[in-house]
């Protein structure tokens, strides 16, 4: 997103001294320094931090930027303390229970809205705090995920500790966390490299504290931090926007699909035409051509279905359209899995659910059955039927079909019209479906479903409209 990428450039500028101008009238880096060292001094005289071993001078090769004049590069373990972190022996409830000393893990940091933290999901006792490698970190404290992952980055509001995912910075001046805070976050992909591990990356303290930061007079520092605070603000705004705006990128097009479908089951998507056929001499032609399969006993007798009652109804829909119950129009077969030992690596290619559905035509499965039970055939639409219920796909071949599936065929009717008039009722079907384990929907609820009728040609005409709308829909998808 542009907004991330504007977020890295701008942290860059500020840690090359590119972002704010350096004035004359600054104090030396040098005496900052100085004031740094008295205070280490200071800290080392009260035992309140050991003296440490010097760090290895900076050479020429180790420095990854230039920087103004009055800036210095210094490791990070000349200007703060790192400090590790430790989980208490969880088993041990004396180390947890009502702990009022906040414990964070590089989890709790994972979605904190701006630079500081508190609190983490726990806290520890004192005795917790005691008998562990946990540590309290005072307030304005750096926090730093050294693992798992490496690079999050937050300013301490108050006392906390934290687990052994953290190399943490106290500085010895409070005055730098600020700009260390922004420093960081700068140089996370110049310390992410710095990692190393198998299963996870990790960098250590001994590596955490030889890290090389830019560093700029106080004054400078503070207009840094300053103007870094004014324009993230305005990127973070960006960013929500950019957010914002991928998400209706992303739905507009199943929205839009919708739309579409929607206004072509109801008549709205194309023109009624006086040269149709009326919707009852095909509802006829229907009937008669079931009457004729009962009467070869290719299939069985139909229960009658329920009478259409106007409550029933969802919309309006036009006059030479009629309202008909689904199983009035297809016919329904419902799936029965075969026994176990017949499914295998021989026979009819067998489906027992959705799992190769596609777009529009079913893809191929791997698993055969030799004694098949139920049988779909090419130019027949297939409806899961359970975990998920509703989802469709176009038959173009002899499948076996299992308990998860129904094939429906289609009578003197455009295929394609009933594929995505079904698409469109998936939500009712969910929404009729029965279960606790898993949802499903019987032949009672698929037959019975109530659907707009629309004379042949103008299903045809529906069909040539929706395949090119679809079409390009498809390639508005990101």
């Amino acid at each position: 997103m542009l907004a991330d990428k504007l977020r890295k450039s701008v942290l860059q500028s500020a840690i090359q001294g590119k972002l704010t101008e350096q004035l004359a009238t600054d104090d030396k880096v040098e005496d900052l320094l100085q004031a740094i060292e008295e205070e280490k001094e200071l800290l080392i005289k009260e035992k309140k931090i050991k003296k440490q071993k010097p760090l290895p001078e900076i050479t020429e090769e180790e420095i990854p930027f230039a920087i103004p004049e009055n800036w210095k590069w210094v490791r990070l373990g000349e200007i703060g303390k790192i400090i590790g972190g430790g989980t208490p022996k969880t088993t041990n409830l004396e180390y947890w229970q009502n702990g009022k000393i906040a414990w964070i893990t590089p989890a709790d940091m994972k979605n904190i809205k701006g630079k500081y933290i508190s609190c983490g999901k726990k806290n520890i006792t004192l005795l917790g705090l005691e008998k562990s490698s946990a540590q309290l970190l005072p307030k304005g404290s750096i926090l730093f995920s050294s693992r798992a992952p490496i690079g999050y980055v937050a300013i301490a509001r108050e006392e906390v500790s934290t687990n052994q995912g953290f190399k943490s910075i106290v500085p010895f001046s409070l005055n730098l966390s600020l700009y260390l805070y922004y420093v960081l976050l700068g140089m996370v992909d110049i310390i992410k490299k710095l990692g190393t591990g198998t299963t996870f990356k990790e960098v250590s303290g001994s590596v955490v504290e030889k890290i090389l930061v830019p560093l700029p007079p106080l004054a400078e520092q503070k207009r840094i931090v300053e103007k870094l605070d004014n324009v993230l603000a305005n990127i973070d705004e960006l960013k929500a926007n950019e957010e914002k705006l991928s998400i209706l990128q992303k739905n507009f097009p199943d929205k839009l699909k919708k739309s579409i479908l929607q206004s072509a089951i109801q008549g709205k998507l194309t023109e009624q035409l006086a040269t149709d056929d009326k919707v009852e001499d095909l509802l006829q032609a229907i009937k008669e051509e079931k009457e004729c399969l009962i009467k070869e006993k290719k299939i069985k007798k139909q229960k009658t279905l329920p009478e259409i009652t106007e409550d029933e109804i969802p919309f309006a829909i036009p006059e030479n359209w009629k309202w008909v119950r689904l199983g009035e129009v297809i016919l329904l077969n419902m799936g029965q899995s075969p026994n176990s030992e017949d499914v295998g690596n021989d026979g009819i290619e067998f489906h027992q659910g959705k799992i190769y559905f596609t777009d529009e035509i079913i893809g191929f499965s791997d698993k055969y059955c030799s004694k098949p039970k139920k049988i779909s055939n090419a130019n027949e639409i297939l409806l899961s039927v359970r975990a998920p219920v509703g989802e469709v796909n176009l038959n173009n071949r002899e499948i076996c079909i299992g308990r998860g599936l129904a094939s429906i065929k289609i009578i003197n009717s455009e295929e394609r019209y009933f594929f995505y008039l079904l698409f469109y009722c998936k939500k009712i079907f969910e929404k009729k479906s029965t279960g606790t384990t898993f949802k499903a929907i019987s032949k009672d609820i698929i037959e019975n479903l109530l659907i707009p009728l629309p004379p042949l040609a103008e299903q045809k005409r529906i069909v040539e409209k929706l395949d090119k709308l679809l079409a390009d829909i498809e390639e508005l998808k990101i």
